[in-house]
Protein backbone atom coordinates (compact mmCIF):
# COMPACT_ATOMS: atom_id res chain seq x y z
CA UNK A 1 0.00 0.00 0.00
CA UNK A 2 1.40 3.53 -0.97
CA UNK A 3 1.46 6.62 0.86
CA UNK A 4 -1.89 7.69 -0.44
CA UNK A 5 -3.33 4.91 0.00
CA UNK A 6 -2.74 4.76 3.31
CA UNK A 7 -3.36 8.29 3.63
CA UNK A 8 -6.52 7.59 2.07
CA UNK A 9 -7.40 4.31 4.39
CA UNK A 10 -6.72 6.48 8.10
CA UNK A 11 -9.42 9.05 6.80
CA UNK A 12 -11.53 6.41 6.05
CA UNK A 13 -10.98 5.03 9.20
CA UNK A 14 -11.22 8.40 11.09
CA UNK A 15 -10.93 8.57 14.77
CA UNK A 16 -12.28 6.78 17.36
CA UNK A 17 -13.99 8.05 20.28
CA UNK A 18 -11.89 7.51 23.54
CA UNK A 19 -13.18 4.58 26.01
CA UNK A 20 -14.62 7.63 28.67
CA UNK A 21 -16.44 9.87 26.42
CA UNK A 22 -18.40 6.47 24.97
CA UNK A 23 -18.70 5.83 28.41
CA UNK A 24 -19.58 8.79 29.67
CA UNK A 25 -21.84 9.99 26.65
CA UNK A 26 -23.46 6.78 26.36
CA UNK A 27 -24.44 5.57 29.56
CA UNK A 28 -25.71 9.10 30.68
CA UNK A 29 -27.65 8.95 27.34
CA UNK A 30 -29.17 6.02 28.46
CA UNK A 31 -30.15 6.69 31.60
CA UNK A 32 -32.00 10.12 30.47
CA UNK A 33 -33.89 7.85 28.20
CA UNK A 34 -34.63 5.31 30.46
CA UNK A 35 -35.91 7.67 32.78
CA UNK A 36 -38.11 10.06 30.27
CA UNK A 37 -39.93 6.83 29.26
CA UNK A 38 -40.51 5.10 32.46
CA UNK A 39 -42.66 8.29 33.88
CA UNK A 40 -45.72 7.70 32.39
CA UNK A 41 -45.69 3.90 34.14
CA UNK A 42 -45.12 6.14 37.36
CA UNK A 43 -47.86 8.05 37.42
CA UNK A 44 -50.69 6.14 39.04
CA UNK A 45 -48.55 5.42 41.97
CA UNK A 46 -47.21 8.93 42.57
CA UNK A 47 -51.07 10.16 42.26
CA UNK A 48 -51.72 7.38 44.72
CA UNK A 49 -49.42 8.24 47.30
CA UNK A 50 -49.20 11.75 46.86
CA UNK A 51 -52.55 12.42 46.18
CA UNK A 52 -52.43 14.44 42.83
CA UNK A 53 -54.88 13.86 40.13
CA UNK A 54 -53.30 12.13 36.96
CA UNK A 55 -54.81 14.97 35.17
CA UNK A 56 -52.84 17.29 37.02
CA UNK A 57 -49.60 14.95 36.88
CA UNK A 58 -49.31 14.73 33.39
CA UNK A 59 -47.74 18.30 33.84
CA UNK A 60 -44.95 15.73 35.14
CA UNK A 61 -44.23 14.78 31.68
CA UNK A 62 -44.98 17.98 29.93
CA UNK A 63 -43.58 20.31 32.47
CA UNK A 64 -40.55 18.06 31.18
CA UNK A 65 -40.29 18.59 27.54
CA UNK A 66 -41.43 22.36 27.87
CA UNK A 67 -38.24 23.01 30.10
CA UNK A 68 -36.33 20.86 27.66
CA UNK A 69 -37.49 22.65 24.60
CA UNK A 70 -36.35 25.94 26.07
CA UNK A 71 -33.01 25.29 26.86
CA UNK A 72 -32.23 22.77 24.41
CA UNK A 73 -30.51 25.13 22.09
CA UNK A 74 -28.95 27.02 24.64
CA UNK A 75 -27.02 24.32 26.24
CA UNK A 76 -25.28 23.19 23.47
CA UNK A 77 -24.59 27.23 22.91
CA UNK A 78 -23.19 27.67 26.36
CA UNK A 79 -20.97 24.32 25.88
CA UNK A 80 -19.85 25.68 22.46
CA UNK A 81 -18.95 28.92 24.75
CA UNK A 82 -17.67 27.67 28.26
CA UNK A 83 -16.30 24.40 27.65
CA UNK A 84 -18.94 21.10 26.82
CA UNK A 85 -17.34 19.19 29.35
CA UNK A 86 -17.94 21.60 32.35
CA UNK A 87 -21.61 21.91 30.42
CA UNK A 88 -21.82 18.58 30.73
CA UNK A 89 -20.72 18.35 34.23
CA UNK A 90 -23.37 20.83 34.90
CA UNK A 91 -26.16 18.55 33.49
CA UNK A 92 -25.08 15.50 35.21
CA UNK A 93 -25.19 17.25 38.93
CA UNK A 94 -28.47 19.00 37.96
CA UNK A 95 -29.91 15.59 36.96
CA UNK A 96 -28.75 14.44 39.99
CA UNK A 97 -30.74 16.94 42.12
CA UNK A 98 -33.46 16.28 40.25
CA UNK A 99 -33.61 12.65 40.87
CA UNK A 100 -32.96 13.36 44.35
CA UNK A 101 -35.85 16.14 44.63
CA UNK A 102 -38.11 14.18 43.22
CA UNK A 103 -37.35 10.82 45.24
CA UNK A 104 -38.09 12.77 48.42
CA UNK A 105 -40.86 14.58 47.53
CA UNK A 106 -44.47 13.94 49.59
CA UNK A 107 -46.38 16.02 47.20
CA UNK A 108 -47.07 16.13 43.57
CA UNK A 109 -46.02 19.47 43.56
CA UNK A 110 -42.76 18.43 44.24
CA UNK A 111 -42.79 16.10 41.45
CA UNK A 112 -43.53 18.33 38.91
CA UNK A 113 -40.96 20.39 40.03
CA UNK A 114 -38.30 18.05 39.88
CA UNK A 115 -39.99 16.92 36.46
CA UNK A 116 -39.30 21.16 35.24
CA UNK A 117 -35.48 20.57 36.45
CA UNK A 118 -34.97 17.40 35.19
CA UNK A 119 -36.23 18.68 31.64
CA UNK A 120 -33.37 20.68 31.55
CA UNK A 121 -30.78 18.60 32.78
CA UNK A 122 -31.61 15.76 29.96
CA UNK A 123 -31.32 18.31 27.34
CA UNK A 124 -28.39 19.69 28.39
CA UNK A 125 -26.69 16.05 29.09
CA UNK A 126 -28.31 15.36 25.91
CA UNK A 127 -26.76 18.37 23.43
CA UNK A 128 -23.21 18.89 25.11
CA UNK A 129 -23.01 14.84 25.34
CA UNK A 130 -23.75 14.41 21.36
CA UNK A 131 -21.27 17.30 20.71
CA UNK A 132 -18.60 15.63 23.35
CA UNK A 133 -18.75 12.39 21.33
CA UNK A 134 -18.86 13.82 17.80
CA UNK A 135 -15.60 16.12 17.98
CA UNK A 136 -13.67 13.48 19.71
CA UNK A 137 -14.12 11.30 16.44
CA UNK A 138 -14.28 11.66 12.81
CA UNK A 139 -15.12 9.09 9.78
CA UNK A 140 -16.14 5.83 10.66
CA UNK A 141 -15.18 6.03 14.00
CA UNK A 142 -17.76 8.99 14.22
CA UNK A 143 -20.36 6.20 12.43
CA UNK A 144 -19.41 3.91 14.77
CA UNK A 145 -19.52 6.36 18.10
CA UNK A 146 -22.90 7.86 16.93
CA UNK A 147 -24.38 4.04 15.83
CA UNK A 148 -23.55 2.76 19.51
CA UNK A 149 -25.11 6.30 20.87
CA UNK A 150 -28.23 5.40 19.01
CA UNK A 151 -28.49 2.18 20.08
CA UNK A 152 -27.71 3.12 24.42
CA UNK A 153 -30.79 5.61 23.36
CA UNK A 154 -32.86 3.12 22.03
CA UNK A 155 -31.80 0.83 24.79
CA UNK A 156 -32.71 3.12 27.69
CA UNK A 157 -36.42 3.93 26.14
CA UNK A 158 -36.95 0.28 26.08
CA UNK A 159 -35.70 -0.65 29.23
CA UNK A 160 -36.85 2.30 31.21
CA UNK A 161 -40.79 1.08 31.16
CA UNK A 162 -40.08 -2.38 32.33
CA UNK A 163 -37.39 -1.16 35.15
CA UNK A 164 -39.40 1.20 36.28
CA UNK A 165 -42.58 -1.36 36.42
CA UNK A 166 -40.54 -3.56 38.31
CA UNK A 167 -39.07 -0.80 40.88
CA UNK A 168 -42.82 0.57 41.52
CA UNK A 169 -43.97 -3.49 42.49
CA UNK A 170 -40.70 -4.04 44.33
CA UNK A 171 -39.63 -0.86 45.88
CA UNK A 172 -41.77 2.00 45.14
CA UNK A 173 -41.55 4.53 42.03
CA UNK A 174 -39.05 6.73 43.97
CA UNK A 175 -36.30 3.67 43.74
CA UNK A 176 -36.26 4.72 39.70
CA UNK A 177 -35.01 8.12 40.28
CA UNK A 178 -32.43 7.14 43.33
CA UNK A 179 -31.00 4.27 40.98
CA UNK A 180 -30.82 7.15 38.26
CA UNK A 181 -29.22 9.23 40.22
CA UNK A 182 -26.39 6.47 41.11
CA UNK A 183 -25.90 5.51 37.70
CA UNK A 184 -25.77 9.91 36.73
CA UNK A 185 -23.24 10.42 39.52
CA UNK A 186 -21.21 7.55 38.34
CA UNK A 187 -20.83 8.98 35.30
CA UNK A 188 -19.06 12.32 36.78
CA UNK A 189 -15.08 10.78 38.09
CA UNK A 190 -15.26 9.01 34.43
CA UNK A 191 -16.16 12.47 32.33
CA UNK A 192 -13.64 14.72 35.15
CA UNK A 193 -10.23 11.87 34.41
CA UNK A 194 -11.31 10.55 30.77
CA UNK A 195 -12.67 13.42 28.66
CA UNK A 196 -11.02 16.56 27.56
CA UNK A 197 -12.52 19.93 27.58
CA UNK A 198 -13.52 21.31 24.18
CA UNK A 199 -14.51 24.73 22.61
CA UNK A 200 -15.82 26.67 19.63
CA UNK A 201 -13.53 29.26 19.61
CA UNK A 202 -15.21 30.62 16.30
CA UNK A 203 -18.47 31.21 18.04
CA UNK A 204 -19.60 34.24 18.93
CA UNK A 205 -19.72 34.52 23.32
CA UNK A 206 -23.05 35.80 23.15
CA UNK A 207 -25.91 33.73 24.59
CA UNK A 208 -29.64 34.50 23.82
CA UNK A 209 -31.01 33.90 26.99
CA UNK A 210 -33.61 36.14 26.06
CA UNK A 211 -35.24 33.87 23.65
CA UNK A 212 -34.76 31.08 26.22
CA UNK A 213 -37.37 32.88 28.43
CA UNK A 214 -39.60 33.54 25.47
CA UNK A 215 -39.66 29.90 24.35
CA UNK A 216 -40.88 29.16 28.04
CA UNK A 217 -43.12 32.21 28.03
CA UNK A 218 -45.08 30.97 24.64
CA UNK A 219 -45.15 27.51 25.50
CA UNK A 220 -46.21 27.57 29.00
CA UNK A 221 -49.52 29.50 28.51
CA UNK A 222 -50.32 27.98 25.62
CA UNK A 223 -50.05 24.61 27.33
CA UNK A 224 -51.82 25.35 30.14
CA UNK A 225 -54.85 26.47 27.75
CA UNK A 226 -54.46 23.56 26.25
CA UNK A 227 -54.70 21.55 29.41
CA UNK A 228 -57.47 23.46 31.42
CA UNK A 229 -59.70 24.32 28.46
CA UNK A 230 -62.42 22.23 29.02
CA UNK A 231 -62.37 22.49 33.05
CA UNK A 232 -62.19 26.56 32.04
CA UNK A 233 -64.03 27.11 29.26
CA UNK A 234 -62.41 27.57 25.81
CA UNK A 235 -63.74 31.04 25.53
CA UNK A 236 -62.92 32.01 29.35
CA UNK A 237 -61.05 35.14 30.39
CA UNK A 238 -58.67 32.54 31.39
CA UNK A 239 -57.68 30.56 28.34
CA UNK A 240 -58.41 33.42 26.21
CA UNK A 241 -55.48 35.31 28.82
CA UNK A 242 -53.39 32.05 28.52
CA UNK A 243 -53.14 31.97 24.37
CA UNK A 244 -52.82 35.89 24.81
CA UNK A 245 -50.17 36.19 26.82
CA UNK A 246 -48.52 33.04 24.24
CA UNK A 247 -48.94 35.43 21.30
CA UNK A 248 -47.34 38.14 22.90
CA UNK A 249 -44.57 36.58 23.86
CA UNK A 250 -44.44 34.98 20.38
CA UNK A 251 -44.21 38.11 18.63
CA UNK A 252 -41.12 39.00 21.36
CA UNK A 253 -39.60 36.18 20.42
CA UNK A 254 -39.14 36.90 16.78
CA UNK A 255 -38.47 40.47 17.62
CA UNK A 256 -35.68 39.35 19.82
CA UNK A 257 -34.60 36.92 17.32
CA UNK A 258 -34.40 39.54 14.86
CA UNK A 259 -31.51 41.03 16.91
CA UNK A 260 -29.94 39.35 18.89
CA UNK A 261 -25.89 38.16 17.82
CA UNK A 262 -26.32 34.32 18.03
CA UNK A 263 -30.31 34.26 17.91
CA UNK A 264 -31.74 30.72 19.48
CA UNK A 265 -33.44 30.35 16.13
CA UNK A 266 -32.02 31.99 12.73
CA UNK A 267 -35.34 33.44 11.33
CA UNK A 268 -33.16 33.16 8.07
CA UNK A 269 -33.56 29.49 7.96
CA UNK A 270 -37.57 29.34 7.93
CA UNK A 271 -37.66 30.87 4.65
CA UNK A 272 -36.47 27.02 4.02
CA UNK A 273 -39.17 25.43 2.90
CA UNK A 274 -37.38 21.66 3.17
CA UNK A 275 -36.53 22.68 6.77
CA UNK A 276 -39.57 23.56 7.69
CA UNK A 277 -41.34 20.36 6.05
CA UNK A 278 -38.68 17.91 8.01
CA UNK A 279 -39.29 19.65 11.38
CA UNK A 280 -42.91 19.98 11.47
CA UNK A 281 -42.80 16.23 10.61
CA UNK A 282 -40.21 15.48 13.46
CA UNK A 283 -42.40 17.63 15.86
CA UNK A 284 -45.38 15.71 14.37
CA UNK A 285 -43.47 12.25 14.95
CA UNK A 286 -42.18 13.21 18.53
CA UNK A 287 -46.03 14.51 19.60
CA UNK A 288 -47.16 11.39 17.95
CA UNK A 289 -45.12 8.58 19.65
CA UNK A 290 -44.76 10.58 23.25
CA UNK A 291 -48.71 11.28 23.27
CA UNK A 292 -49.83 7.36 22.79
CA UNK A 293 -46.98 6.26 25.25
CA UNK A 294 -48.56 8.37 28.02
CA UNK A 295 -52.27 7.15 26.93
CA UNK A 296 -51.94 3.78 26.86
CA UNK A 297 -49.29 3.50 29.83
CA UNK A 298 -52.06 4.91 32.19
CA UNK A 299 -54.98 2.95 30.12
CA UNK A 300 -53.04 -0.50 30.97
CA UNK A 301 -53.40 0.01 34.56
CA UNK A 302 -56.40 1.41 34.75
CA UNK A 303 -58.53 -1.29 36.82
CA UNK A 304 -61.65 -0.17 35.15
CA UNK A 305 -59.42 -1.62 31.76
CA UNK A 306 -56.72 -4.21 31.80
CA UNK A 307 -56.25 -3.57 35.27
CA UNK A 308 -52.43 -4.57 34.43
CA UNK A 309 -49.28 -4.31 37.25
CA UNK A 310 -46.81 -1.38 36.59
CA UNK A 311 -44.71 -3.88 35.48
CA UNK A 312 -47.10 -5.75 33.27
CA UNK A 313 -47.80 -2.47 31.55
CA UNK A 314 -44.34 -1.35 31.22
CA UNK A 315 -44.01 -4.98 29.85
CA UNK A 316 -46.90 -4.31 27.33
CA UNK A 317 -45.55 -1.33 25.57
CA UNK A 318 -42.28 -3.03 24.54
CA UNK A 319 -43.36 -4.01 21.03
CA UNK A 320 -43.72 -0.73 19.88
CA UNK A 321 -40.38 -0.04 21.50
CA UNK A 322 -39.12 -3.16 19.41
CA UNK A 323 -41.25 -2.03 16.45
CA UNK A 324 -39.26 1.49 16.35
CA UNK A 325 -35.77 -0.10 16.85
CA UNK A 326 -36.07 -3.30 14.26
CA UNK A 327 -36.98 -0.72 11.24
CA UNK A 328 -34.18 1.49 12.05
CA UNK A 329 -31.42 -0.43 10.55
CA UNK A 330 -33.85 -0.50 6.96
CA UNK A 331 -34.13 3.19 6.98
CA UNK A 332 -31.18 3.48 4.86
CA UNK A 333 -31.63 0.81 1.97
CA UNK A 334 -35.28 2.27 1.92
CA UNK A 335 -34.11 6.05 1.26
CA UNK A 336 -31.20 4.82 -1.60
CA UNK A 337 -34.21 3.02 -3.13
CA UNK A 338 -36.96 5.34 -2.51
CA UNK A 339 -35.72 9.33 -1.30
CA UNK A 340 -36.42 10.68 1.81
CA UNK A 341 -39.63 12.53 0.66
CA UNK A 342 -41.50 8.68 0.06
CA UNK A 343 -40.00 7.14 3.05
CA UNK A 344 -41.29 9.39 5.73
CA UNK A 345 -44.84 9.29 3.78
CA UNK A 346 -44.78 5.87 4.04
CA UNK A 347 -44.02 6.00 7.47
CA UNK A 348 -47.05 8.24 8.48
CA UNK A 349 -48.97 6.18 6.41
CA UNK A 350 -48.64 3.17 9.36
CA UNK A 351 -48.14 5.30 11.84
CA UNK A 352 -51.73 6.86 10.93
CA UNK A 353 -53.18 3.37 10.21
CA UNK A 354 -52.15 2.37 13.80
CA UNK A 355 -53.58 5.35 15.20
CA UNK A 356 -57.12 5.03 12.96
CA UNK A 357 -57.01 0.90 14.45
CA UNK A 358 -56.91 2.28 18.45
CA UNK A 359 -59.85 4.70 17.20
CA UNK A 360 -61.76 2.03 17.26
CA UNK A 361 -60.88 0.39 20.80
CA UNK A 362 -63.82 -1.05 22.84
CA UNK A 363 -64.39 -0.93 26.92
CA UNK A 364 -63.72 -4.89 26.34
CA UNK A 365 -60.65 -5.45 24.49
CA UNK A 366 -58.09 -7.26 25.67
CA UNK A 367 -54.72 -6.47 24.86
CA UNK A 368 -53.48 -8.69 21.83
CA UNK A 369 -55.71 -6.07 19.93
CA UNK A 370 -53.55 -3.60 20.93
CA UNK A 371 -50.34 -5.39 19.76
CA UNK A 372 -50.36 -4.83 15.97
CA UNK A 373 -51.84 -0.92 16.31
CA UNK A 374 -48.23 -0.13 18.47
CA UNK A 375 -46.21 -1.95 16.43
CA UNK A 376 -47.79 -0.33 12.77
CA UNK A 377 -47.51 3.38 14.92
CA UNK A 378 -43.92 2.80 16.50
CA UNK A 379 -42.65 0.88 13.39
CA UNK A 380 -44.05 3.55 11.02
CA UNK A 381 -42.66 6.37 12.98
CA UNK A 382 -39.30 4.62 12.96
CA UNK A 383 -38.93 5.44 9.24
CA UNK A 384 -39.99 9.14 9.73
CA UNK A 385 -37.14 10.19 12.44
CA UNK A 386 -33.79 9.58 10.95
CA UNK A 387 -34.98 10.55 7.02
CA UNK A 388 -36.70 13.58 8.63
CA UNK A 389 -33.65 14.38 11.07
CA UNK A 390 -31.45 14.30 7.68
CA UNK A 391 -33.57 15.98 5.06
CA UNK A 392 -33.96 19.04 8.24
CA UNK A 393 -30.22 20.31 7.42
CA UNK A 394 -29.96 18.35 4.10
CA UNK A 395 -30.90 21.96 1.70
CA UNK A 396 -28.42 24.16 4.23
CA UNK A 397 -25.21 25.27 4.16
CA UNK A 398 -22.50 23.28 6.28
CA UNK A 399 -22.52 26.44 8.28
CA UNK A 400 -26.06 26.28 8.98
CA UNK A 401 -26.13 22.76 10.19
CA UNK A 402 -26.03 23.43 13.67
CA UNK A 403 -28.50 25.72 13.50
CA UNK A 404 -30.82 24.05 11.11
CA UNK A 405 -30.32 20.83 13.95
CA UNK A 406 -31.18 22.67 16.78
CA UNK A 407 -34.55 24.01 15.01
CA UNK A 408 -35.05 20.57 14.69
CA UNK A 409 -34.50 19.49 18.40
CA UNK A 410 -36.49 22.19 19.75
CA UNK A 411 -39.71 20.87 17.99
CA UNK A 412 -38.95 17.57 19.11
CA UNK A 413 -39.62 18.60 22.66
CA UNK A 414 -42.06 20.89 21.78
CA UNK A 415 -44.51 18.52 20.26
CA UNK A 416 -44.01 16.23 22.59
CA UNK A 417 -45.26 18.75 25.16
CA UNK A 418 -48.23 19.99 23.19
CA UNK A 419 -49.52 16.55 22.41
CA UNK A 420 -49.30 15.32 25.83
CA UNK A 421 -51.22 18.05 26.86
CA UNK A 422 -53.31 17.84 24.14
CA UNK A 423 -54.51 14.02 23.97
CA UNK A 424 -54.45 14.01 27.87
CA UNK A 425 -57.13 16.94 27.64
CA UNK A 426 -59.32 15.16 24.86
CA UNK A 427 -58.96 11.51 26.68
CA UNK A 428 -60.46 13.19 30.13
CA UNK A 429 -63.15 15.38 28.41
CA UNK A 430 -64.65 12.59 26.27
CA UNK A 431 -64.74 10.16 29.13
CA UNK A 432 -65.86 12.74 31.21
CA UNK A 433 -68.67 13.44 28.81
CA UNK A 434 -69.06 9.75 28.34
CA UNK A 435 -69.89 8.78 32.57
CA UNK A 436 -72.48 11.73 32.61
CA UNK A 437 -73.99 10.19 29.54
CA UNK A 438 -74.64 6.91 32.16
CA UNK A 439 -71.67 4.94 30.01
CA UNK A 440 -69.45 2.68 32.51
CA UNK A 441 -66.05 3.08 33.72
CA UNK A 442 -64.76 1.04 30.95
CA UNK A 443 -66.67 2.20 28.20
CA UNK A 444 -65.96 6.06 28.81
CA UNK A 445 -61.95 5.37 29.07
CA UNK A 446 -62.01 3.88 25.48
CA UNK A 447 -64.06 6.54 24.58
CA UNK A 448 -61.71 8.89 25.67
CA UNK A 449 -58.34 6.97 24.41
CA UNK A 450 -60.54 6.57 20.95
CA UNK A 451 -61.01 10.39 20.83
CA UNK A 452 -57.49 11.21 21.47
CA UNK A 453 -55.89 8.38 18.93
CA UNK A 454 -58.23 10.06 16.73
CA UNK A 455 -56.42 13.12 17.17
CA UNK A 456 -53.20 11.36 16.79
CA UNK A 457 -54.61 10.14 13.44
CA UNK A 458 -55.24 13.29 12.19
CA UNK A 459 -51.47 14.43 13.13
CA UNK A 460 -50.22 11.84 11.33
CA UNK A 461 -52.53 12.06 7.98
CA UNK A 462 -51.48 15.83 8.15
CA UNK A 463 -47.30 14.36 8.40
CA UNK A 464 -48.03 12.09 5.50
CA UNK A 465 -49.25 14.91 3.26
CA UNK A 466 -46.06 17.73 4.12
CA UNK A 467 -43.83 14.98 3.78
CA UNK A 468 -44.04 16.01 -0.32
CA UNK A 469 -42.23 19.14 1.27
CA UNK A 470 -39.29 16.98 1.77
CA UNK A 471 -38.92 15.63 -2.02
CA UNK A 472 -36.54 17.78 -2.49
CA UNK A 473 -34.31 16.06 -0.61
CA UNK A 474 -34.58 12.98 -2.29
CA UNK A 475 -31.65 10.58 -2.31
CA UNK A 476 -29.65 12.53 -0.44
CA UNK A 477 -27.13 10.68 1.61
CA UNK A 478 -28.83 10.66 5.41
CA UNK A 479 -25.76 10.93 7.70
CA UNK A 480 -25.01 8.96 11.01
CA UNK A 481 -26.93 11.12 13.45
CA UNK A 482 -30.12 10.67 11.46
CA UNK A 483 -30.11 6.99 12.53
CA UNK A 484 -29.20 7.22 16.17
CA UNK A 485 -32.66 9.78 16.17
CA UNK A 486 -34.31 6.94 14.52
CA UNK A 487 -33.28 4.72 16.97
CA UNK A 488 -35.06 6.80 19.91
CA UNK A 489 -37.10 8.50 18.06
CA UNK A 490 -39.10 9.55 20.93
CA UNK A 491 -36.05 10.43 23.47
CA UNK A 492 -35.15 13.73 21.74
CA UNK A 493 -31.55 12.45 20.60
CA UNK A 494 -30.17 14.57 17.83
CA UNK A 495 -26.86 16.49 17.39
CA UNK A 496 -27.16 20.06 18.36
CA UNK A 497 -24.17 22.70 17.84
CA UNK A 498 -20.94 23.12 16.01
CA UNK A 499 -17.70 21.08 16.15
Amino acid sequence: MNIQEQGAAAEGAGTAAPAAVLIATCVSTLVVNANTSAVSILLPAISEDTGMSLDALQWAVTGYSLVGAAVIVTSGALGDVFGRRLVFLGGLVLFIVSCVLIALSDSGGGVIAGRAIQGAAGATILACGMSLLSVSTSGEGQVRAVTLWGGASAVGAAAGPLLGGLLVDGTGWQGLFWIDAAVALACVPITLKGVAESRDPTRSRSIDFAGTVLIAAVLAPALLALSEGAEWGWTSAAVLGCFAVAAVSCVAFVAVERRVEAPLVDLRLLKDRVLIGATVGILLSAGVINGLMYLVSLYFQNPATLALSPFEAGLATLPATVGLIAVTPLVPRMVQLLGIGPVIALGFAAATAGCVLLGFVQGDWRYAAFVLPLVLLAAGLGFVNGPASSASTSTVSAADVGAASGISNMARYIGAAAFTAAVATVNATVGADRLAEGDGAADALAAGLSGACLLLAIASGVGMLLSVLAVRARRRRVGPGAYGAAAASHAHTVHVGGT
